[in-house]
């Protein structure tokens, strides 16, 4: 088959550039608001074709579009394969399809879209504007995670100590009775008082979050669970709660312990597995073998 693709004239090329900056810019701002979301690229073309490579539409996870690569059934195929991915957590693939012989479209020609997913950065919100909390914060922001610190205290919950975080002065227990949590976030507690860690934890193991952590000792974590269980909170409930949190390093001050508590969240995010040699791994809800040093450091 010959090959004829067709080049657009200079104001075609303009037109597809403003209609790419767009895609990009409504990418951004739907990554930015964590949304999930598949984007559809045309790749290459052959023949008669309505759209030409460097067409581009997005496909949010609720169904929201921006964009097109050309309509008709092609668009509807590819769609329906983006949606497909997004429930199903597909990775990225190429889908080729001649437009007449396969999909019953006049124009004749080849196309060939690129559909990947586009997860956004995971939120983590943060329970304690402390000296772990806000050190916490900053380096979470630098690692990519969308950072939210709550603390009731005003002196504590200044936005320019904690640059790249949202800062929410409210009551922690009202937040996480109210937040609309997801099966996506992260969580960790780091307030200065004990009683109210408990608190959050029993609200928050009722909730689909991927990771729940506090900070606290060997002691404060075998408490917690005995209370836990005299609530009805079961076993499986009760190991979700990543306490004593942090990785085994040795840290004394607010910053190192920050720095322990960042490891392990980003061996979660990356589906890493920091159980020692001894230690039954994480998935299967067993207590690490070894637990880091600075669990009680409090603002």
């Amino acid at each position: 088959m010959s090959e004829d693709i067709r080049q657009p004239d200079e104001a075609w090329r303009r037109l597809a550039a403003s209609a790419a900056g767009d895609v990009w810019d409504t990418l951004v701002r739907w990554r930015a608001a964590g949304r999930r979301l598949a984007l559809l690229s045309v790749i290459e073309t052959r023949g008669f074709t309505p759209r030409k490579p460097g067409a581009r539409m997005l496909l949010a996870e609720d169904g929201e579009t921006f964009g097109t690569i050309g309509g008709g059934a092609i668009e509807r195929e590819c769609l329906e394969a983006a949606r497909h991915d997004l429930a199903e957590g597909g990775t990225a693939r190429t889908l080729r399809w001649h437009l007449t012989q396969e999909l019953g479209m006049c124009c004749g020609g080849e196309m060939a879209v690129h559909v990947e997913l586009v997860e956004p950065d995971p939120a983590l919100t943060i329970f304690g504007a402390g000296y772990i909390g806000r050190a916490l914060a900053l380096l979470a922001a630098g690692c990519g995670f969308r950072v939210t610190v709550v603390d009731e205290r005003p002196e504590w919950t200044h936005p320019a100590a904690m640059p790249g975080a949202r800062v929410e002065c409210r009551e922690c227990e009202a937040y996480a009775r109210e937040a609309a949590w997801t099966a996506r976030d992260f969580v960790v507690i780091v307030t200065h008082q004990h009683t109210l860690d408990q608190r959050l934890v029993e609200t928050l193991l009722r909730r689909p979050l991927r990771f729940l952590g506090m900070v606290g000792s060997i002691p404060k974590q075998r408490k917690f669970a005995l209370r836990l269980a005299a609530r009805g909170f079961g076993d499986a409930d009760i190991a979700r709660v990543r306490s004593p949190l942090g990785v085994a390093i040795g840290a004394t001050t607010p910053e190192e312990i920050a720095v322990s508590i960042m490891a392990e969240l980003i061996a979660e995010r990356r589906g890493i597995d920091i159980g020692g040699p001894d230690a039954v791994p994480r998935r299967h809800g067993a207590a690490r073998a070894a637990a880091p040093a600075e669990a009680e450091v409090k603002p």
